[in-house]
């Protein structure tokens, strides 16, 4: 039996319009190359990073610390790429 693999990151928002449709969307699709299960969270509300309504429900703004978590045989990897994803495409700062 193989164990669960859990990882975990945080990156802030820095963009004026905060976790709005288009950042959200880019997320939606990183995450969804991954098996793992993934999760953003903003102040206590848990998100999958899979569902564009359900990121969007965030309602996170500017300034915002989102973390982020994935359970999962390929949840380091997949923590790594929307951390990059959020620093390189997002243009928000790890």
């Amino acid at each position: 039996m193989r164990a669960t693999i859990e990882a975990k990151g945080k990156f802030k928002i820095n963009d004026h319009r905060g976790l709005c449709a288009d950042p959200s969307i880019k997320i939606v699709k990183c995450a969804s190359n991954f098996k793992s299960e993934i999760y953003l969270t903003y102040k206590k509300q848990e998100a999958s990073a899979k569902s564009l309504l359900s990121i969007l429900t965030l309602t996170a703004s500017k300034g915002a610390q989102i973390s982020v978590k994935a359970l999962g045989e390929d949840a380091e990897e997949a923590v790594q790429s929307i951390l990059k994803l959020a620093k390189n495409e997002l243009y928000i700062p790890s």
